[in-house]
């Protein structure tokens, strides 16, 4: 499968737009981790353990939408986007979309 955030793929040629292929996940913090990222809101410098999580949940997001393509036809997104939204208090989502095509 091949991604691009460009609207297209250099050296190949799109033959068939499927759709949009999305995927994305919701997560939420963690008490424990919550502490500690208090204790680094006083003393400043990077909470990791969020980091973490957004990094995981990036690419869980991406893997999501790699099934949708693959399950619409797909062999390439292009277009590729992320976007992010709170859903409530501590839990926020990650989404990932992008068109489903395939490529010669």
């Amino acid at each position: 499968m091949r991604i691009t955030t460009t609207g297209e793929i250099p050296g190949k040629r799109i033959v068939k737009t499927h759709g949009i292929a999305r995927g994305n996940t919701v997560r939420a913090r963690n008490v424990g981790k919550d502490i500690w990222a208090s204790f680094k809101n006083i003393v400043g410098g990077e909470i990791s353990e969020y980091t973490k999580l957004q990094a995981q949940s990036r690419e869980q997001a991406i893997q999501r939408m790699i099934k949708d393509a693959e399950s619409l036809g797909a062999n390439g997104v292009i277009n590729v986007r992320m976007t992010t939204s709170m859903i409530m208090q501590g839990c926020s989502e990650i989404l990932a979309y992008g068109t489903a095509v395939t490529i010669e």
